[in-house]
Order: structure tokens, then sequence, then C-alpha cells
């Protein structure tokens, strides 16, 4: 890192690949997968959109998600491609919080999101009689204003105190994207208060939810159990076991990240645990709800009816 001292305003991604034939062979292994991310999360977002019989609760949050990761994805890949095959490592000032303040809103957002989606289910399993009322499209519609703008707020406020931080040490932070935590080593100023605030909304905007949807999905494969109907149980047991699936990869390399003691972190295993929820989360996600959705399928096939009889 010595050698990226530098006295512009500019800041350095250090990258994730090592400058090797290693390296190599691992960023062509992460162009098909971003590739996979960015067509799936599209697909699932224009499916969703196109079909009528998806214009429910569930599939529009389940929507929102797709268009999250599409986003997520495209946040941090580009810049991190082009700095490994161009060697142009550098990133601007404004480039840096711009690229904060999205990572940062995509994350508390998803986070939200996801609890969301794990309340519609346990409504409509637990209340499946109360579920047209609880979940009606108004409900939904502020779930997902909600997640938007508490995440956005949430990240604004901390994009600008990491933009008004005075940086008098070496300007490379040792991450693939602007990771505030990795920014504030580089910080003069004593960031002990601020790091502490970073850990509050890391509980609010992640353990939180995630314990919320642990407790919510206790009660609902117990409901599950329950069930009189064959059919009913494997149909229910699908959606808990492929929600639980991305709640999984999403936020325990998270919370495994930014809430364990600054002194047990290390820049080498963050940028392999931060592979989880910026690359594979992405790709798993629209692979998860469709091909094990039987009317995400079905929608697929009509969709693709249609537009063939349009062509022909």
């Amino acid at each position: 890192m010595g050698n990226y001292n530098e006295t512009t305003t500019n800041f350095i991604l250090l990258g994730l690949f090592p400058p090797s034939s290693l390296g190599l062979f691992l960023f062509t292994l992460t162009v098909p997968t971003f590739l996979m991310a960015l067509t799936g999360n599209l697909s699932m977002v224009l499916l969703i959109l196109l079909d009528a019989q998806l214009h429910t609760p569930m599939y529009f949050l389940l929507s929102q998600l797709s268009l999250m990761d599409l986003i997520y994805i495209c946040t941090t890949v580009p810049k991190m491609a082009s700095g490994f095959l161009f060697g142009n490592k550098s990133i601007s000032f404004i480039g840096c919080g711009v690229q904060c303040f999205f990572f940062g809103t995509l994350a508390g957002s998803e986070g939200l999101l996801l609890m969301s989606m794990s309340y519609d289910r346990y409504v409509a399993i637990c209340f499946p009689l109360h579920y047209p009322v609880r979940m009606n499209r108004r409900v939904c519609v502020l779930m997902i204003l909600g997640s938007w703008v508490m995440g956005a707020v949430n990240s604004c406020a901390h994009t600008v105190y990491v933009l008004h931080i005075p940086y008098c040490r070496s300007r490379a932070i040792d991450h693939f994207y602007c990771d505030i935590p990795a920014m504030l080593t580089l910080a003069c100023r004593d960031t002990r208060v601020y790091e502490y605030i970073v850990f509050f909304s890391i509980i609010i905007f992640l353990l939180f939810p995630f314990l919320v949807i642990l407790g919510s999905y206790g009660k609902v494969l117990l409901a599950v159990y329950r069930m009189r109907s064959r059919e009913g149980r494997k149909k229910a047991y699908s959606t808990c076991s492929a929600h639980l699936t991305v709640v999984t990869f999403f936020y325990v390399p998270f919370v495994f990240t930014y809430l364990r003691p600054k002194s047990l972190r290390s820049p080498a295993v963050d940028k392999l645990v931060a592979v989880f929820y910026t690359i594979f989360t992405p790709v798993l996600n629209p692979v998860i709800y469709s091909l094990r959705n039987k009317e995400v399928l079905g929608a697929l096939r009509r969709v693709a009816a249609r537009i063939h009889s349009i062509a022909m």
C-alpha cells in the first residue's frame, strides 16, 4: 500500500484479484457470474411486470429484490473489472461517495425488504383469511417505499460523514469497492465514535431484521407442519426454504463482516466474504426463486408463448 500514497483527492481501489495468472483465472469466473446475475434479475423484473398472474404482493416484493440485486452488482463489479483489466484502480472522490451511497442504500433496503417478504409469507401461511387485508396493494407499496427510503436516508448520512473525514494517510482502499470501514482506516481523525454508529446501523438494518425473519419463519414452519394438505405443505416448505436460503446468503456474511471486533478483521477476509453478498447472492436469488417455483416457470412459458405469437 505504500506505493499508492496519492496527493490528489482520488482514491485507489486495490481490487479483489492479484495481478497474476491466478487472478486472471478468478476474474474469468467472475465475468460469466456477473452476466448470469444481470440476466437473471432483469428477467425476473420483466417477467413479474409482464405476467398479470404474478401481480401479487409476494411477487411485487420479489421484483424489488431482483431490482435491488441488479443495481447492487452493477455498483461494484464493473469498476472492479475495469481496474483489473486496464490497471486503472483510481476512483474519484465523488465517484467513491456515489458508490458508498448506492451500496449502503441497497444493503439497508434489501435487509428491510427481506423482512417484509418474510412477513408476507407469515401472514399468508399463518393467517390466510386475513391475507387480503393485511397484505393489500397499499401495504405492499408502503413496505417497498419504506425499505428504499429508510435505506437511502441511512446511507446518505454515512456517505456525507465519510466524504468530510480528512484523509491524510495513503488513499489506497484495500477493497474492491469503496467500503466505509476500509475507508475509515485511512482517516487521520479518531473515528471510534462513528464506528459505534456504524455498528448501531448494522444492528438496525441487518441484525434486527435477520432475527425477526428467523422468529417469523419459526412460526411459519410450525404452521406448515400442522397443515392437512400434503400439496399445500410441500408448496409452503418450498417457498420458505427458498427464502431462508437467500436470507442466509445475504445476512450471515454481512453480520460476520461488520459486527466483528475491529481487532479481528482483516482486509483479505473482508474482501472474500464480500464476494458472497455482492456477487453470489444476486446470482442465487433469481435461480432459487425461479427454478423452484412452478408459478414463475408457468409465467415464463406464458410470456415466451406470447412473444413467439407476436413474432410470428
